[in-house]
């Protein structure tokens, strides 16, 4: 045992950089799996909880006035009801800001879907005029109980007695209204009714769909949400950003594992002489193997541990998301499960493949068997001779020569060192592609910034000429949306009609041609999955007891609502119902021009009668995203140091048997060291470009389908810019060149009888 820990010893203070080097990016590893993980939890475990604890309903329908919602508590499968509740759209404010909202009128606090109170009370009926708001819309409101908020264009105010976590979809700025739970009294201008309905089977969610839209009438249905729905909106992007951590730690272990295996197989091959020594004093094979694996396992476990007791203690403060997911992670009940069994098992998988090769230094006999006066293949090839001829650098020729008749050494080895660089050249394909969404959202299906609604006091060309004042506008598309029944009857979408023929929408397409002619329009992922359609097929829609039949003629970059979005021109949807007014415009602002002062001037000119809001940025909410993708091209830059240090002793350790040659022919020093600094080089070369070739197609592909999966659809990744591909691979080549001269020149400098016993 005092052997092994010798040996182990001595090694560690050979290679204590490579050593190093192991323990951090098994460090980073760890950790990136475990915020994975983190994330994970954190996307889907807060809006359960809120579910099963206020007992929420599975399906929510809004319906008209004269519907008979009651008779839907009948249905088979229906376990009990929310509702129905009088609804009425408002617009509020509080502290300059206006937010469009949904009064729903309780008369007492509901047993299904019951509001889950975090501050204040429920509503009492000694405060006709107060309301509870969902916690989210209090967070844009900056509202807390005891607040008042106004209803611009009249006089009415309400009180703010408290607030609730719901599990219904929350507030998004010009995509959801608010919701506002009010005494019925408070609900003066009821323009319809919602009632959620609680099933036995949440399986049979659009079964119960079907048949509650069958007995209503789909003339009386307006929208209709689900429970999955809801739980997609609340997961957000931290399912993403899981996804991402998750990916690239996966591939960032198994890029470790393959760097840790190299460099124990390099390291046999040169300490095979050291190896049949301690085979002939009594070492067993055995014994040989546990030396490697167990230094190994040590590296491994001691950042893996590093890694685990970092997130424990200070992940909770990493500002942001991963911090806010990290703190709720830690008081689920599969924490500590997940903490023990992440690190486990990156130690395990280290060690499997550091077991494997391990295991061929068990195999080494005690014989040492004669090296052969030269390698295989060794021979100068044509080319190689013909560039000697045109007095090419004789480095240069005898460097690029060293790599390409490596046999099967230099594949492997340009094979481990390209896998870092595939995942880093993927991590920027996805950096770039985020930023493509803040640079140029027009591209992304974001071409305008903007959204306007007004509270009628003005009429559409008034509103519309009162846009155009302002030289930072564009142009100003005049829309309506509305929820249209798809066909089964198992769920709504958004029918938009923006834009007109004579100034048609700037629509983002991906695949076919822009809606130009009658009944023609344009869908978005999302849509075409749920119908399970195509570009080219005609669709028809329900919306209230009007059909309104489509002609998909391509598909749109749609980030809004999962990408269930059929959009067309305004005056198609005139043609159907000519009494059809502009409900809101979106702007098109002037390059340079910045959206949140262009929406306080609009809103100032307005004079209290036009609601402006920013469109939301999908990019918006994966900013954490940068942070964790530097950090992974740190742990992967890791990683591939650790192969290319591996790379650089083989080169040296085979070097040796020549330069007792190359010295006998003249070569100096300089030259000497030259040829292995080139062969470096050169591998990284081949590495950096094979990991670029295969790593643009695989981001562009792992992108689109992460896109396409969300409803936006394919079309949407951006591969990095070919300066930035050219400084990576610059300085990854430059990089290896500067790693290999210090040892490649210490090595020509050694004594002769050193080199002698090298190559004995």
């Amino acid at each position: 045992m005092r052997a092994t820990l010798r040996w182990a010893h001595s090694d560690l203070r050979t290679h204590r950089g490579e050593a190093l080097f192991l323990v951090l990016a098994t460090a980073g590893i760890v950790a990136s799996l475990l915020l994975a993980t983190a994330l994970f939890g954190y996307a889907t475990n807060p809006w359960q909880r809120v579910f099963t604890q206020a007992r929420g309903a599975h399906v929510w329908i809004h319906t008209s006035l004269s519907a008979d919602a009651r008779a839907l508590a009948r249905l088979d499968g229906v376990e009990s009801v929310a509702g129905p509740y009088r609804t009425e759209s408002a617009t509020v404010a509080s502290r300059g800001t206006r937010v469009s909202v949904e009064l729903r009128g309780t008369p007492r606090l509901p047993s299904v879907s019951r509001p889950l109170l975090t501050t204040g009370h429920w509503l009492d009926a000694a405060e006709p005029n107060g309301v509870v708001l969902e916690s989210s819309l209090a967070r844009a409101l900056l509202a807390e109980p005891g607040d008042t908020l106004t209803l611009p264009g009249t006089t009415r105010t309400l009180t703010v007695e408290g607030l609730a976590d719901s599990a219904e979809p929350h507030y998004s700025p010009g995509e959801r209204p608010g919701l506002v739970w009010a005494l019925p009294a408070a609900v003066r201008a009821p323009a319809g009714q919602v009632i959620g309905l609680r099933l036995g089977d949440p399986a049979d969610t659009d079964y119960i769909v079907q048949r509650a839209v069958t007995a209503l009438g789909s003339g009386a249905v307006g929208e209709v949400s689900t429970w999955r729905q809801a739980r997609s909106a609340a997961q957000g992007d931290n399912r993403l950003l899981g996804q991402v951590l998750g990916l690239f730690g996966l591939g960032a272990l198994v890029a470790a594992g393959f760097a840790v295996h190299g460099a124990i197989a390099t390291r046999i091959r040169g300490h095979l002489r050291d190896l049949s020594i301690l085979k002939a004093i009594g070492f067993t094979p055995g014994q040989v193997v546990r030396v490697f694996l167990l230094q190994h396992l040590a590296y491994a476990l001691l950042g893996s541990v590093a890694a685990a007791a970092l997130t424990e203690a200070l992940g909770s403060r990493i500002p942001g998301r991963l911090g806010d997911a990290v703190g709720v992670w830690q008081g689920l009940p599969g924490h500590a499960l997940a903490v023990l069994a992440v690190p486990v098992g990156a130690v395990l998988f280290i060690g499997l493949t550091t077991g494997l090769a391990a295991w061929r230094a068990g195999r080494v006999p005690p014989v040492p068997v004669p090296r052969p006066a030269a390698p295989a293949g060794g021979r100068l090839t044509g080319p190689a001779r013909r560039a000697l001829g045109l007095r090419w650098p004789a480095a240069l020729v005898l460097g690029c020569h060293k790599v390409f008749t490596g046999r099967g050494r230099s594949l492997a080895t340009v094979a481990r060192l390209t896998l870092p660089l595939l995942l880093i050249v993927v991590a920027l394909s996805a950096w770039t592609t985020i930023d493509r969404f803040h640079s140029s959202p027009g591209q992304m299906g974001l071409p305008t910034a903007l959204t306007v609604r007004s509270d009628g006091a003005l009429r559409p060309t008034d509103v519309q000429a009162l846009l155009m004042r302002d030289s930072r506008v564009a142009a100003a598309y005049p829309g309506v949306e509305e929820a249209a029944l798809v066909p089964g009857q198992t769920g709504t979408i958004a029918l938009r009609g923006i834009g007109t023929r004579a100034e048609p929408y700037p629509y983002t397409l991906a695949e076919g041609h822009a809606a130009r002619g009658p009944d023609e329009a344009v869908a978005g992922q999302g849509l075409l999955d749920l119908l399970h359609a195509r570009v080219g097929d005609w669709v028809r829609m329900t919306v209230g007891d009007r059909p309104q039949i489509l002609h998909i003629v391509g598909r749109s970059i749609e980030p809004r609502n999962a990408g269930r979005v059929a959009t067309t021109s305004l005056d198609t949807l005139r043609e159907n119902d000519p009494g059809l007014s502009a409900a809101f415009y979106e702007l098109r602002l002037r390059p340079g021009a910045d959206p949140q002062l262009v929406a306080a001037a609009l809103a100032a000119a307005g004079a209290g009668h036009l609601d402006v809001h920013p469109l939301t940025n999908p990019a918006d909410g994966l900013s954490p995203l940068r942070a964790v993708v530097a950090g992974l091209i740190a742990v992967l830059a890791l990683i591939g140091l650790v192969e290319l240090l591996t790379a650089i002793g083989a080169s040296v350790r085979e070097g040796e048997r020549d330069l007792l040659a190359l010295r006998a022919i003249g070569m100096s020093p300089r030259q000497i060291t030259a040829i292995t600094v080139t062969a470096t080089g050169c591998t990284t070369l081949v590495a950096v470009v094979a990991g670029t070739a295969l790593g643009l197609p695989l981001a562009r592909r792992l992108i689109d389908a992460q896109g396409s999966s969300g409803g936006i659809g394919a079309g949407i990744a951006q591969s990095p810019s070919p300066g930035l591909l050219l400084l990576l691979s610059a300085a990854a080549v430059l990089g290896a060149a500067a790693l290999a001269a210090l040892p490649a020149a210490r090595a020509t400098r050694r004594r002769l009888a050193d080199t002698l016993s090298a190559v004995a």
